[in-house]
């Protein structure tokens, strides 16, 4: 048996350290321990539940099974929001796992592991060696941030020669502002926060848009993605989409979603859903920020029971600038 610390959600919402244990590996499972873990909204939604928090884990390869043989030990990996699926239905097989019928997500399976804790087993084809490039600490949150703003830019061929919209610039918003001026499209800040104007054409915006004071331009974006903790107003987002544009919804919003109608015939804008990237993407999403330097703007909290509190206590504040990284390296 393997036995590590971890942490819990609890029905009061605090959050509960304990000792978990694990049976021994099989043939294609590898034990990691976990040096770095971001910390994620997604988090914020399971907190009152009694599972073992986090999906944006970094760590070291600390034992394997007989059968792996794509890492070895002392491998620096990251796993995100999926880690198992059949591997046999037309969705596996066609490289969108995150559908699979049997798909193995964060808060639905395995929740007896995370990666708010010291250690975690993961099957070999769900952990994803991370480029020397890429420190521990900005790796974490591109396993889940970052391959969900890159998954629909790479997915749906958004073109260098496209405007990109990107509304809210946080967790999500400030990694989709570098992947898509990286592919060399035009990008466009939407946002509330007008003191963030610098900073997102520092990130590579090439307009900012304060959504308080001056309605969007009418139809100058092709694509727009939804970073935002709330639903934006969807008659201003309709206005300024191009003819047959597209709209991304990428965040986690319990309530519906209401838009106008008629904007949404006339002027042919479909809006599509969009999970983190599957396998294929996710390595390619880690090799994209390599080579380019895509750097998530990070504050650090120690991967203990006070470290996450604080953690997502100034998440929920919305003091988070822009992703919470929890660190352990004993």
């Amino acid at each position: 048996m393997i036995e590590f610390a971890a942490f819990k959600g609890s029905p009061s919402g605090e959050i509960v350290e304990h000792r978990a244990r694990l049976p021994n590996l099989t043939e294609n499972e590898i034990l990691v321990r976990i040096t770095h873990s971001g910390v994620c909204g997604t988090d914020e939604h399971y907190k009152y539940t009694n599972i073992v928090l986090g999906h944006e884990g970094v760590g070291i390869v600390e034992a394997i099974g007989t059968q792996v043989s794509s890492l070895k030990i002392g491998d620096r990996v990251g796993w995100g929001y999926e880690h198992g699926s059949c591997r046999q239905c037309k969705f596996c097989l066609r490289g969108e796992e995150l559908y699979c019928d049997q798909r193995k997500i964060y808060g639905e399976s395995s929740t007896n592991q995370g990666s708010f804790a010291h250690a975690a087993v993961w099957p070999e084809d769900f952990l994803y060696k991370i480029p020397d490039e890429i420190p521990s600490v900005e790796a974490a949150p591109l396993m889940c941030a970052g391959s969900a703003v890159f998954s629909p830019l790479h997915k749906f061929k958004v073109a260098p020669t496209e405007r990109v919209g990107v509304v809210g610039i946080g967790g999500l918003g400030h990694l989709a502002i570098q992947f898509a001026a990286k592919m060399g499209c035009q990008v466009v800040v939407l946002s509330e926060s007008p003191s963030k104007k610098e900073e997102a054409l520092a990130l590579g915006a090439s307009e900012f848009h304060n959504l308080k004071e001056s309605p969007p331009i009418r139809n100058s974006v092709d694509h727009l993605l939804i970073t935002s903790a709330k639903q934006p107003n969807w008659e201003a987002l309709f206005h300024m989409m191009v003819p047959g544009g597209t709209i991304y919804a990428l965040t986690v919003d319990m309530n519906e979603i209401r838009f106008p109608y008629l904007p949404l015939v006339m002027k042919a804008l479909r809006i599509q859903g969009s999970l983190p990237a599957a396998r294929g993407t996710q390595r390619q999403m880690l090799q994209f920020a390599a080579r380019h330097q895509i750097k998530p703007i990070v504050m650090t909290f120690p991967l203990n029971r006070t470290g996450i509190e604080d953690a997502m206590e100034t998440l929920r504040q919305g003091r988070m600038r822009y992703r919470g990284v929890l660190v352990h390296e004993a």
